[in-house]
């Protein structure tokens, strides 16, 4: 990928932020309370200032006004200098639905919450309704001009520390189990709403969603009543590129890390980087970051170009290689760094932590498999 003299400023300015900041583990546990935020609230603050957040967003709703492939440079980098913000691509994730359906007065809140530093959340899955989220249970009753939301969903991302969530619900049961769903802009301060922690092995980001007779105004709206099916699988491009664009930038960090380590860490008297075998497995993990990286931008620059719904096949293949990439990078590079790479004091086993979920989120890669296969003929 070709960038702009711009665009190479901008990824070094993300760059030397995260070089400053976040380099070391006791940077990042300075800014995350000890590691136990996914989220910080001093680095979003920061990326806000500096005009980072919501570079994609549309300049007349108060964003960046950029392409696509600005927004993946930023989540690249940012991903690559580990930055806590985590819960920033769930609110770009909901934000594009937004930005496709929602009104004017939706899009400028969640714009200046995302521009801002302050985090959005999409609840889609459920206890029994995870890839096949057609079978979703979660009510919403028409009652006069409110509407009332009953029922669970689960594994929501950043919904804790969200001013919104995005809510699918079923509104209608008449129809295919494809129809009748809506979705509403819910305040997380509304009353009946609960959001239990779910324990993991990262830091808190998933949560369980309880409604209790959670009542919004028929304001809340997002699009067409009925009709969010079809609204959310036009947006679903976008979501797998987020995720795919993060992983490379995972990658990267975990290939870094293990070529820094490798020049360092001497056994037998000379450094692992001159012994053949680790050489030519840190060559292949180069190889793969960089076809996986190069297809990133090219599915960028077509969403650029306004064929977004046209990717279905494109934007799954890249969601599930760069996620997977991702997972073997890391792992490779933990087992070139012996114990070092279990301890935490170096790093890596973090960097395992946060690579072993983006396979499973936004669409299992066994879902994109399906996906990929039916646009081959199968």
């Amino acid at each position: 990928m070709l960038f702009s003299t711009e665009q190479r400023e901008f990824a070094a300015a993300i760059t030397r932020y995260c070089h400053r900041h976040l380099a070391t583990v006791a940077q990042r546990d300075a800014v995350t309370e000890g590691g136990t935020l996914a989220n910080s609230p001093q680095v979003l603050a920061d990326m806000a200032r500096n005009g980072w957040l919501g570079v994609s967003l549309p300049a007349e709703f108060g964003g960046g006004g950029a392409g696509f492939v600005d927004e993946c440079i930023f989540l690249e980098e940012a991903a690559r200098g580990l930055a806590p913000i985590t819960g920033y691509s769930t609110g770009l994730t909901a934000a594009q639905t937004y930005m496709r359906w929602g009104t004017d007065e939706q899009k400028k809140t969640i714009v200046a919450n995302i521009t801002g530093g302050r985090l959005e959340a999409i609840a889609l899955s459920e206890p029994g309704a995870g890839s096949d989220l057609a079978g979703l249970r979660v009510s919403a009753r028409l009652d006069g001009d409110r509407y009332l939301i009953n029922g669970q969903k689960t594994w929501i991302s950043a919904a804790h520390v969200a001013e919104h969530i995005l809510v699918l619900a079923r509104e209608d049961t008449s129809g295919t189990k494809h129809q009748g769903m809506t979705l509403l802009m819910v305040p997380t301060d509304a009353p009946g709403l609960t959001i239990r922690g779910i324990a993991t092995m990262e830091p808190r980001t998933c949560n369980d969603i309880f409604f209790s007779d959670v009542a919004v105004p028929v304001s809340a709206v997002v699009g067409e009543p009925r009709n969010a099916w079809k609204q959310l699988m036009r947006g679903l491009s976008i979501e797998r590129l987020i995720i795919a664009a993060m992983s490379v930038g995972g990658a990267r960090r975990a290939l870094d890390d293990a070529v820094a380590y490798a020049r360092k860490r001497e056994q037998f008297g000379r450094p692992l980087a001159t012994f053949q075998a680790l050489r030519h497995r840190l060559a292949d993990l180069a190889t793969d970051i960089e076809l996986a990286r190069t297809f990133v931008y090219d599915v960028a620059t077509k969403i650029d170009a306004g064929l977004e719904d046209d990717l279905a096949r494109e934007s799954a293949m890249a969601k599930m290689r760069c996620t997977e990439v991702a997972k073997h990078a890391t792992l490779e590079a933990m087992q070139m760094m012996g114990g070092y790479g279990y301890a935490r004091e170096y790093g890596m086993e973090g960097q395992v932590r946060r690579a072993l979920a983006p396979p499973i989120y936004g669409g299992t890669n066994e879902i994109q498999r399906e996906i990929i296969a039916k646009h081959i003929g199968l």
